[in-house]
């Protein structure tokens, strides 16, 4: 009998959608609780993650109600470090090569993905930054990673490198292509056509790829991100 797996997660949550691309690759069956971050119950950081972050998963122990966790079960947060677990966990998936040098090269994508895309993209979509002059760098060295001739981050299937990034492509589609955000009123769509230069092509490509994937389209809501992001927006302007 598997051991039980739960997820606590939230919609808005690229890392926790991370979480969700990867166990559905794997086809893994799990529980998917949903937490309200805007009013956190008080057992989730007491019983849970006492940062009260999400994506958090409990792993073993008796099948029980996500509120009451087991003692029994082991808790683990943060999504780089739950994707590796995941993909170790189930090895049959392919979502982490054996081969050591391909092995090194999804980490090496999911820590540049992390502090140079994901990173200078917060800060630009919140408005601590004017410029995305620091996300089209970022953009720049991901598709500098990207394999040749594939669909796929690294390698010929799919791992958790694309994992890692697929949830921040999706938001930044919405993005540039909504003008939602923290920054000056144009500017997203002023990326959006600056991304249409041929130089980007290949980043592009497989951002598309990513979306059509089955695992990110049946996951992903775009119209309830736009709405959750704008709202957050007008809220922190007020």
């Amino acid at each position: 009998m598997p051991e039980q797996l739960t997820l606590y997660s939230h919609k808005l949550s690229p890392y926790s959608h991370r979480i969700e691309l990867a166990l559905a690759e794997a086809n893994v069956k799990y529980k998917n609780y949903q937490v309200d971050l805007f009013n956190k119950p008080k057992w989730f950081a007491a019983k849970i993650n006492p940062l009260g972050k999400v994506p958090t998963i409990t792993y073993g122990g008796p099948d029980v109600d996500p509120e009451d966790p087991s003692p029994l079960s082991f808790k683990l947060a943060e999504s780089s470090v739950i994707l590796q677990f995941v993909a170790e966990l189930y090895p049959e998936s392919g979502l982490l090569p054996k081969d050591p040098v391909e092995h090194a090269k999804v980490l090496f994508f999911m820590d540049t993905v992390d502090r140079h895309f994901d990173s200078p993209g917060n800060e630009w979509m919140g408005g601590r930054t004017e410029s995305y002059e620091g996300y089209l760098k970022g953009v720049e060295m991901i598709q500098g990673l990207l394999s040749e001739g594939s669909e796929f981050a690294v390698g010929d299937c799919y791992t958790i490198a694309d994992a890692c990034i697929a949830p921040l492509l999706s938001r930044f589609k919405i993005t540039y292509e909504t003008d939602i955000g923290g920054f000056p009123v144009g500017q997203g769509h002023k990326l959006g056509e600056e991304l249409k230069a041929p130089k980007f092509a290949k980043f592009m490509d497989y951002t598309q790829g990513m979306l059509e994937r089955p695992s990110l389209r049946d996951s992903n809501d775009e119209a309830y991100l736009a709405e959750m992001w704008k709202k957050l927006i007008t809220e922190r302007r007020q």
